[in-house]
């Protein structure tokens, strides 16, 4: 590959719905440009983007690839991002490090849930977004019914066809460019004039192209009006600028089918043409990554500049870790020495590499606006900014979505039990919508994503680092508090023949707010307990706070009262107090008529409209209280809350009642007192357990 300036380089997000076609429009990027001699399958693993063990085994995109091409006097830098929604995170971060989204959408199905999240990640990162209506040979494909779709589902955007198809199906024979009103037939590249009877339909879309270009820019506007026509160049250049403007919102669109090769020399064209050089980004960053502080700076897009990278992507495996990263400003070669100010550390760069698939090339330097892999760094993670000291700013990342699947994980030897902490911190370094934790209610290690599938082959990733886990149903980190006042007494006394151990305790429990935790008071007078061992009371009370008293979960809610008791100048010590404070307290609480508390969370669920009807009766099923509902452009937003015992299988279960078409998100709220029915179901099995283990 030959050395581009930046000038030259372009880097897009391609993006969209599982199934939309995104690997196989790749696979025939490349092959018309020359990079592959032969179109690799799906079926058969032998696509270029998905070449991961994993993807092979499933057929699905699962981490976003790097696909660099070049045509014409271009380099054209394609990050291949997932549709699957478990991988939300790799289109994020991909978007996050390129300066267009092209948004791939199938010709059968239209636009879906995989279109609007690649839709709304473009808008958090204002990035400019082209459609290609793909899959035009499928039985079933509709083209105006596709972009008539679009047009309702995205009703703030200006749709407006650049390549339009001739004919569909199993007729579709070539393309329509609007802007030269030449016909391509079949995955030829040379224009010729179009029929007769399509010269008014062409004419009318190359109109309204004119017209969208001509309102992005007023020296346009006016030489339109003047002589209602534009340039080619003025028409690309007004297009461009157009689809980078928010108010405008203009979204150029297109035609392909990636597995017959139609349009995708038109495609190619229009990725050089109506993406702005890598020259033309301004990088947002800040001083503080607590701050909510945006400053958009414009460091030079040259060489001269202070070098600014942004990692949007790192993987580890036995032989070590490569780091993707987009540079914003300035240079790199191999051994500079940089700086990372999200670890506060320096780094020397390792091997520098171009990337395409799993072909590897080696570079001695890369250059403003490109995207490259650098081996081995130490301390550098997905999301981290690579920069000089003097710069020192951040570039940030995303804000993702928190979690809505999790496993307990378990090591299955003692070996493993060493690792585990290690490689899933890993994991999490790379991927930065897993998260792993240590639940205090629970005693469980904790590992949550957005769904079963991404899990599943994280996981499958650490067997790989040498740690092999199995996993359960989490635990639900219920709360146990007190509803009424309540008091006991208890004697601790024993004898052995030698010294013996005196205790008594007279105490009362009272229900507080249960995010004031736990109190403890003492109301001794006349020194009936003294000093000492009043601490020793205390101590022995909060041995219950952390392993509960009916269920097994900690204890909130609860203001304990020491208010008598009695002592001996002999056999009273230290533990005899703890001992008679811990069972006292155990007896007071079982007198308080205790409830267990559950965790409820916010849901928000977006579903295609025919399926409301089920999600909503689904949601009674799980005692979930909706607290409103809206109809946007065909799909129905649900939001409610649940209890979070409801919602740990949900990931799946909404992916089996919609099929695959639904999405939602899940953020803690509060917690509730249990149903008293479904408590003692809890209470039961830690009494069982109890039992077990004596």
């Amino acid at each position: 590959m030959r050395d581009y300036n930046s000038e030259s380089i372009r880097n897009i997000t391609l993006a969209g719905h599982q199934g939309a076609g995104k690997t196989m429009l790749v696979e025939s990027l490349l092959f018309h440009t020359g990079t592959i001699n032969r179109m690799g399958k799906i079926e058969d693993g032998s696509t270029v983007s998905d070449f991961d063990e994993d993807e092979r085994e499933r057929q699905l995109s699962i981490s976003t690839s790097l696909i660099p091409i070049e045509f014409g006097d271009c380099k054209i830098n394609i990050l291949d991002t997932p549709g699957f929604t478990d991988f939300q995170g790799e289109v994020q971060q991909a978007v996050r490090s390129t300066d267009a989204v092209v948004v791939v959408v199938d010709a059968v199905a239209g636009p879906e849930v995989g279109t609007e999240m690649a839709f709304q990640y473009a808008h958090d990162f204002n990035q400019p977004v082209m459609v290609v209506i793909n899959k035009m040979d499928r039985e079933n494909a509709n083209y105006a019914r596709a972009l008539e779709a679009l047009r309702e589902r995205f009703p703030e955007r200006k749709f407006i066809p650049v390549i339009l198809p001739l004919g569909e199906q199993a007729n579709f024979k070539g393309v329509l460019n609007a802007v030269t009103q030449k016909l391509y037939m079949g995955k030829g590249d040379k224009g010729e004039a179009p029929p007769a009877d399509l010269v008014d339909m062409l004419r009318e879309a190359h109109l309204a192209v004119v017209e969208a270009a001509a309102e992005a820019d007023d020296a346009y506007i006016e030489k339109y009006f003047e002589t209602n026509e534009l340039t080619f160049d003025e028409i690309r250049d007004g297009m461009r600028k157009a689809a980078r403007n928010a108010d405008l919102a203009t979204t150029p669109v297109f035609v392909t089918s990636g597995t017959a090769g139609v349009g995708i020399v038109p495609l190619l064209e229009a990725l050089t043409v109506y993406v702005q050089p890598a020259t033309g980004r301004r990088v947002s960053t800040k001083t503080d990554l607590e701050s909510e502080e945006i400053e958009f700076v414009n460091p030079p897009q040259s060489d001269s500049g202070p070098f600014v990278g942004y990692v949007f992507k790192s993987f580890t495996d036995k032989f070590g870790t490569l780091s993707f990263f987009r540079i914003f400003s300035g240079s790199v070669k191999g051994n500079d020495t940089v700086w990372n100010p999200n670890t506060q550390q320096e780094e020397r760069m390792g091997q520098l590499l171009l990337i395409r698939g799993k072909e590897q090339i080696a570079v001695d330097s890369l250059h403003a606006g490109d995207i490259g892999v650098v081996a081995k760094l130490k301390n550098t993670y997905t999301g981290n900014t690579l920069t000089t000291k003097t710069f020192g700013r951040f570039v940030p990342g995303p804000k993702f979505p928190a979690p809505v699947y999790s496993v307990a994980v378990h090591p299955k030897t003692q070996a493993d039990s060493a690792k585990i902490a290690t490689v899933l911190a890993t994991l999490c370094q790379g991927d930065q919508t897993l998260k792993w934790r240590q639940d205090a209610a629970t005693k469980q290690v904790v590992f949550e994503g957005m769904g079963s599938v991404q899990l599943d082959i994280a996981l499958k990733r650490g067997e790989r680092l040498g740690c092999n886990m199995e996993i359960s149903v989490p635990r639900v980190p219920y709360q146990e508090t007190i509803t009424k006042k309540a008091q006991s007494v208890y004697r601790h006394k024993k004898q052995t023949g030698g010294a013996g151990q005196f205790a008594e305790v007279h105490m009362r429990v009272e229900p507080i707010p249960p995010e004031n935790g736990f109190e403890f008071k003492s109301e001794i007078v006349g020194g009936s307990i003294s000093g000492p061992f009043v601490q020793s009371t205390e101590k022995g009370v909060r041995q219950n706070l952390t392993n509960g008293v009916i269920a097994g979960y900690p204890i909130v809610g609860v203001k304990a009262v020491v208010f008598d008791g009695k002592e001996h100048p002999v056999d009273s010590k230290d533990i005899a107090f703890q001992v008679a404070g811990r069972e006292s307290f155990k007896d007071a609480f079982k007198q308080a008529n205790p409830v267990l508390l559950e965790p409820i969370v916010n849901v928000r669920v977006t579903v295609p409209e025919e399926n409301t009807g089920d999600i909503m009766g689904d949601m009674t099923t799980r005692r979930g209280r909706v607290q409103g509902m809206d109809t946007v452009a065909g799909r129905t937003i649900i939001n409610a809350t649940v209890p979070h015992a409801e919602m740990l299988r949900y990931s799946n279960d909404l992916r089996s009642m919609t099929g695959g078409r639904g999405i939602f998100t899940m953020e803690f709220s509060h917690y509730e007192t249990m149903p008293s029915q479904l408590a003692a179901e809890i209470m039961a099995q830690h009494k069982a357990t109890e039992h077990a283990d004596e």
